[in-house]
């Protein structure tokens, strides 16, 4: 009954984007911005590619990159996880799970858990590949799971979030949120701090629940919504919370980015912002990907709008990374820019990948590592370019 249920929530929230999109194409200005020149002030280098398997980018939300530091791993629709070497993008293994991915990979523990629109899950050994276990839950995948701990925790389409052992799967605790009637298709992933499991909703909401056993530590309305229709109420928190230090950090769309004391759940500050990919941060700004393709900096500690580049307006921004002292995001066309992290400016541009970008970047090292929507990998260097002579 609940695989009726998930299939049903999926086409009301794929309507819902059909509607979204129906209504931003009667806009004056619908079509994405023309890239133009600018002067470079960065050489980007391509240092490594890889592609992990799956012809079905659309059904790629969930999908995305992962790394411990040693490796970075990634899945493909058709059931391919693969192992590659930070530094080189060396193959250090691929297993053909069998199973239709729609979710992950996520790595800790020594693991590499993903799982699928079916609810199966399965966890393979982080040094060679090896299956570890493989579980069940009736409910739609499409996030990677959070693993540390000694706890696999899974976000699931019907709202709930889901604790397994790390030692063999078996189930340890779940709580849930509601789900609205209208949502966006995708769900945020999960997170662990400490003795803590975070994770935004649907509903606008994130909560914190201990990691022990899963009751409620704090839950908080980061963005209430707003509007007449169920469209113009869509409040949905589908990319991860950042956690730095005593704060947590979120953005919803057609909502609110939000910091929030870690301890207690309370609201620090809020800003109206809308986002579906997602933020990231560093010493002194929140950077926010907007859901009409703006790049704005936030100041992390009071909230303030320190700048805003539309010069990528309406081009489907990925969500961004921070790299040294620079912001980069991909685009619609598989683009990647960079962007002063103080000033905004745009100082760099590759052409180094073929379609959209959903998935987080991963920064490692000097090393910037985009997968786009076709299951193509490539890890980028930047660095200042050589004065003109």
């Amino acid at each position: 009954m609940m695989q009726t249920g998930s299939r049903l929530h999926t086409l009301v929230a794929l309507a819902a984007l059909s509607l979204l999109v129906a209504c931003a194409s009667k806009k004056a200005n619908e079509k994405p911005a023309e890239l133009t020149d600018f002067h470079s002030t960065v050489k980007v280098e391509r240092v490594w590619g890889a592609s992990v398997g799956g012809n079905k980018p659309k059904l790629r939300l969930g999908l995305a990159i992962a790394t411990d530091g040693k490796a970075v791993y990634a899945a493909g629709h058709n059931g391919d996880v693969v192992a590659l070497a930070v530094a080189t993008g060396k193959k250090l293994w691929q297993v053909d799970t069998k199973l239709s991915l729609t979710g992950g990979p996520g790595t800790g523990d020594g693991l590499v858990v993903a799982g699928t629109g079916h609810g199966d899950i399965v966890a393979l050994d982080a040094a060679t590949g090896a299956q570890k276990w493989k579980a069940h839950i009736n409910s739609e995948i499409l996030a990677a799971p959070a693993i540390g701990n000694g706890i696999v925790l899974v976000r699931l389409s019907d709202g709930r979030v889901v604790a397994l052992r790390a030692r063999d799967g078996s189930q340890v605790w779940s709580a849930e949120q509601q789900v609205p009637k209208l949502s966006l298709r995708g769900t945020a992933k999960p997170i662990i701090a400490g003795d803590l499991a975070l994770c935004g909703f649907d509903t606008g909401r994130v909560m914190a629940l201990s990691l022990a056993d899963g009751s409620t530590a704090w839950d908080v309305l980061v963005a209430p919504p707003s509007g007449r229709s169920e469209i113009e109420r869509l409040i949905d928190i589908d990319s991860a919370v950042k956690v730095v230090d005593a704060d947590i950090y979120a953005v919803s769309f057609q909502g609110k980015a939000a910091r929030i004391d870690r301890e207690t759940g309370n609201v620090q500050w809020s800003r109206d912002i809308s986002s579906y990919s997602g933020l990231a941060t560093d010493e002194d700004g929140l950077y926010v990907s907007g859901s009409e393709g703006t790049l704005v900096k936030l100041g992390r500690r009071t909230g303030v709008e320190l700048w805003r580049q539309d010069v990528l307006a309406r081009r489907r921004l990925s969500p961004p990374a921070v790299l040294g002292s620079l912001v980069a995001v991909a685009d619609l066309q598989g683009y990647i820019h960079f962007f002063d992290a103080a000033k905004g400016e745009l100082v760099g541009r590759i052409h180094a990948l073929g379609e959209r970008v959903s998935a987080a970047p991963l920064v490692s090292g000097d090393l910037l590592i985009m997968m786009d929507d076709a299951g193509k990998i490539v890890a980028l260097r930047a660095a200042p370019a050589p004065a003109r002579g």
